[in-house]
This record gives C-alpha cells, sequence and structure tokens, in this order.
C-alpha cells in the first residue's frame, strides 16, 4: 500500500510540475554532442564502458592501484580457511583487492579481523545486482566467523536522489534491511544500521578523516563541482567511518581491529580515500576486496530482476 501510495504521489507531484510548466513559455536548449568516451569510468556515480565488450578490468586494476586475485592467492585462502574457495572467487566474480592477503596472515596466527560492507537505499527492494557482496559476505562470516557490520546510507540516498525524501530514504533501508537480514546472516555476530540512527557514533571518526581530505581530493575522486551540494561533498567521510573499530565500541571496546571490506569496484574510490586518512590519523588502513559490476550497472535498458517480485513476474522477464 505504502508503496503505491508513493507512487501515485510522485506522479501526482509530476503532474503538478507539468501544468506549471504549461503556462510558462517554451524554452529551446540546443542538445550539446556527447563527448566520446575513451576510457572506461568507474566511479560511485558514473559507469561507462569505452568498448562494446564492456569494461576491461585488468586495466582498472591498473589504474586503480590495486592487486589481482590470483589462483595462488585463491589456494592461499584454501589454505588457510581449511575451507573451498566461494564460487564468486574461483570463477573471478570477485577479482581484486587490496591486503587480502593480510587478513589471511592475521587469520592464521588468529588474529581478530571484523567485515563492513553496506548498501544505498534507494529503491524498495535489492535486486539481483545487489545480491552479490551481501552472498559473498555471509560465506566470509561463514568461514571466518567474525563481526560484520553493515551500513545503510539512508543519508547518501538524500544527497544524490531527487525527488526523495529523508523519510522516503530510511523506508527503503527499513525494507533493504529484510532483504538483508534473510541473507542469513548470524545474528550475534551482526550489525545493521542506518546512517540517521547512528550518526552520533561514526561523527567522531567522520571528522579526523574529513579534516584530512581536501575539497580538490573530494572533486578528482568523485568528479562533484561547484554545483553539487554540500552534502555530496561531506558524506564520503561518513561512508570511511564504519572501516575503523572505533565506531563500534559496543561490539570492539577500544580495541583497534583490523577490516575488511567486500564491495563492487565502483565503490573502491571511496576507501582509496579512506586508506590514504587512515595512515594520517593513526588508523589501520581497511583491506578491500572488489567484484566486477553486473550488467544492470552497466547496461542501461536491462531491466534489473528485484528480489521482491512475483513468480509470475520474473518468468515473464
Amino acid at each position: 500500500i505504502n508503496a503505491e501510495y508513493m507512487g501515485i504521489h510522485l506522479r501526482a507531484r509530476n503532474l503538478l510540475d507539468l501544468k506549471k510548466m504549461e503556462k510558462k513559455e517554451p524554452v529551446v536548449v540546443e542538445k550539446m554532442p556527447e563527448a566520446e568516451v575513451t576510457e572506461d569510468i568507474v566511479d560511485p556515480f558514473r559507469i561507462e564502458a569505452a568498448s562494446e565488450k564492456g569494461i576491461d578490468y585488468e586495466k582498472l586494476i591498473k589504474k586503480f592501484g590495486c592487486s589481482k586475485i590470483t589462483p595462488e592467492l585463491v589456494e592461499k585462502f584454501e589454505k588457510v580457511t581449511g575451507k573451498k574457495a566461494h564460487r564468486f572467487l574461483r570463477r573471478g566474480i570477485f577479482f581484486s583487492h587490496r591486503d587480502l592477503d593480510i587478513i589471511l596472515d592475521l587469520y592464521s596466527k588468529k588474529k581478530p579481523f571484523f567485515i563492513y560492507t553496506g548498501r544505498g537505499p534507494s529503491s524498495e527492494s535489492l535486486h539481483l545486482g545487489h545480491l552479490i557482496p551481501f552472498v559473498f559476505t555471509k560465506y566470509l562470516q561463514d568461514v571466518f566467523d567474525v563481526p560484520v557490520v553493515i551500513q545503510l546510507t539512508d543519508d547518501e540516498k538524500y544527497y544524490h536522489k531527487f525527488p526523495l525524501d529523508i523519510p522516503d530514504c530510511q523506508k527503503y533501508a527499513i525494507e533493504n534491511i529484510k532483504d538483508i537480514i534473510a541473507c542469513g546472516f548470524n545474528p550475534a555476530k551482526t550489525f545493521i544500521f542506518r546512517d540517521t540512527d547512528y550518526i552520533s557514533h561514526l561523527y567522531l571518526n567522520s571528522l579526523k578523516v574529513a579534516k584530512h581530505v581536501t575539497l580538490s581530493q573530494i572533486k578528482g575522486i568523485f568528479g562533484f563541482n561547484d554545483s553539487d551540494n554540500v552534502g555530496k561533498f561531506a558524506f564520503p567521510a561518513v561512508q570511511a567511518a564504519p572501516s575503523f573499530s572505533s565506531s563500534f565500541p559496543h561490539i570492539f571496546g577500544a580495541e583497534n581491529v583490523p577490516c575488511l571490506i567486500p564491495q563492487a569496484i565502483d565503490q573502491d574510490p571511496y576507501f582509496r580515500m579512506t586508506r590514504d586518512a587512515a595512515t594520517k590519523i593513526n588508523f589501520l588502513k581497511p583491506a578491500c576486496i572488489h567484484s566486477v559490476l553486473s550488467l544492470i550497472h552497466i547496461s542501461e535498458p536491462t531491466r534489473p530482476l528485484y528480489i521482491s517480485y512475483a513468480v509470475f513476474c520474473l518468468k515473464k522477464k
């Protein structure tokens, strides 16, 4: 009922906007030719492949300065954990990393670490592409038996998605949390939070990160410009904060615990920034493991398969 109401509400609002526009003189805008994409563009807000073949992940590894997950590293994973590597690892769905080898060394020495991942709630349901990091994170939790923290960035979606209002983003976050819980995480070792609820605990660490990231860095990393709202510039420090165990004193106390972040490769710019800032504030740099982008990310005509769809709808698609 809520979804239906929101749809009616948004359509009504759009109709009102159209009526307002009808009263004005038409404005002729000359459409500028689109610039040709000469190299792959991958960041949290824009994904464009220069070739019809799609993203060149080998080039992306070099561009981002991360490391390829080799057969030798997969073999080390299996040797250290005593478990068969997940099919996402064996098939190259997770294809690159930062310091995964260090995390494996810590585990082999029985040293603690935790896993952090997240979701930007821009719809009432996850689609199949969104499930990739959560399915893999659940597997990692089972293998390593470690705490998992999951951030719902309802604040980020408020900054970036118009005409979403704060209650819309908060509601989407709750609905997405239901989907995430259904992945089967261990309730005793999983903490899921919305930023708008938990921000007071993230604030000190986000302040520390923000002090060591310049405006020019944010513009260069994320492509923002002077027309973007100030919230977009401030948010990356908030996404960085859960990388540090001191953001969760109810879980880790005062202990400085390393972090591993499973993520799609388009999220890496956030954590390149985070790792750079960590060295300046005497925090441990988070390790990262990257998945390829789903077709939903890179193919505009592709219709996502939302996991809330009824069976007949899935069959039709």
